[in-house]
């Protein structure tokens, strides 16, 4: 058979899921991707793009679906970017994120038998986020998420299943309050109009609930009376802040900022550390399964309360706050001011001394911490998605640490990196994924690496 062409009708039976969620199938050996596919399906196709190796395809029809496959629930599911993996019974797309890890790092890491522990499920697949963004687009106020693959359109949500009912409620009466007393919307081409953004915040230990309105000027008098509806509508509101954007940068986080209704910020718990949350610090969006990462960062730890510990990419410092009770001493270092900033104030907070937070990247300070004569028997590295730096990985091997923690939530960075250590002296141990995100396809996970 010819390469396909784009516009042609094709049937195949989808065999895998790639990396991202697509559905993997094949005609006569040409490699078709297909949003929305899962294995099992025998499928109608529609091409969309025809490369040289590889196609892209819309399903025209589900001629015989997966075993798998189920209705999602989501009235918004197809046409919103947010969950991909609703129509996959949950049980799958455990199965499917545990197989992406192995994967990677026996193909990309070219890693030897190493033990891959079964990934840690969520019990919660649904109603789990404990923070959620939404675009404000008008003329007149829609308040959602971004359609899928287009980010030039928003769908108006009216209720999000990954959030609780308490955040539902906030986006609802927000839109209300929003139509009902004619505010404007931010408007890209002339750069006139109000509303931007809305982030809705929950504290799922203490109840206490944060909204965070994003607008092009600080229209106070506009916005407290929204403020008071929202308290209304829900008690457990404790905080309602206005942040001001007037860029033109489409970003959620404003220049200056304007307290509307209660206090600047919230309170979560961790496993009994609790942490302020403001409107704009970081915070891990499923607060359940964050907890469980966190215990299995402690136990590959495996701290005697005599080390030193070097928390690398520490964030607002939660990693480093949860561990100090069981070191002697805590290095934190990230590259945020506001997040060193955030995780100075969560110690305070908690009476927790022996903690030490320093701003700049990790390539620059880990260096200069060991200059010092700074030495870690233990490292706990959560990167972001684009992983170690090389020159940061060259400085861990000079530290030798005898363990090295390593949280990823990218499975291909994590096989990279854990490949250079591995030729560089390091043994993996064992690998655990943890479903922080069901319903999508980002998948997070937890190395052990010992000093061979």
């Amino acid at each position: 058979m010819a390469k396909p062409r784009r516009g042609d009708t094709l049937e195949l039976v989808v065999d895998d899921l790639a990396f991202g969620g697509e559905g993997v199938g094949r005609v006569d050996g040409y490699v078709m991707f297909v949003r929305g596919g899962l294995p099992g399906d025998r499928l109608r196709i529609t091409v969309t793009e025809a490369r040289g190796r590889y196609g892209r395809g819309a399903i025209a029809a589900v001629l015989t679906p997966s075993p798998d496959r189920v209705e999602a629930p989501c009235p918004y599911f197809g046409r919103c970017g947010g969950c991909r993996l609703q129509h996959l019974v949950y049980p799958a797309q455990l199965a499917f994120k545990e197989k992406q890890v192995r994967d990677c790092l026996t193909r990309l890491g070219g890693l030897a038998p190493f033990e891959l522990r079964p990934i840690v499920p969520a019990p919660e697949p649904y109603g789990y986020r404990n923070k959620m963004e939404f675009t404000v687009v008008g003329p007149e106020p829609a308040v959602g998420l971004h359609a899928a693959e287009r980010y030039d359109v928003v769908l108006d949500i009216e209720r999000c299943l990954l959030q609780s009912e308490t955040m539902n409620a906030l986006l609802d009466e927000f839109r209300r309050q929003a139509r009902a007393r004619g505010l404007s919307v931010w408007d890209q081409q002339s750069e006139r109009g109000l509303l931007r953004f809305l982030t809705v915040r929950e504290g799922r230990r203490t109840g206490q609930a944060m909204v965070n309105v994003v607008a092009a000027a600080p229209d106070v008098e506009a916005l407290v009376p929204v403020a008071e509806a929202l308290k209304a509508r829900v008690p457990a509101t404790a905080s309602v802040l206005l942040n001001v954007n007037d860029k033109k940068a489409s970003v959620a986080i404003g220049s200056e900022e304007h307290l509307l209704l209660g206090r600047d910020q919230i309170t979560e718990s961790l496993d009994g550390v609790s942490f302020q949350v403001s409107a704009n610090s970081f915070f891990q969006t499923n607060t359940v399964q964050a907890e469980r990462l966190f215990a299995i960062v402690a136990e590959a730890c495996a701290l005697q309360g005599h080390e030193t510990v070097l928390d690398l990419y520490s964030g607002t410092g939660a990693i480093s706050l949860l561990l100090a009770q069981s070191a002697a001493h805590i290095y934190g270092i990230e590259l945020s001011a506001a997040a060193v900033a955030d995780a100075m104030r969560n110690a305070r907070a908690n009476a927790i001394e022996n903690c030490t937070f320093l701003t700049g990247g990790v390539r620059h300070v880990l260096p200069s911490l060991m200059n010092e004569g700074v030495r870690a028997q233990v490292v706990v590295a959560d990167p972001p998605r684009a992983g170690l730096d090389p020159k940061a990985i060259s400085a861990l091997v000079t530290l030798a640490p005898a363990r090295l923690v390593y949280v990823s939530c990218n499975p291909a960075t994590l096989a990279r990196d854990v490949g250079d250590l591995a030729r560089q002296g390091y043994r993996l141990q064992w690998v655990q994924p943890v479903d922080m995100f069901p319903q999508t396809p980002h998948i997070e996970a937890v190395a052990l690496l010992s000093r061979a």
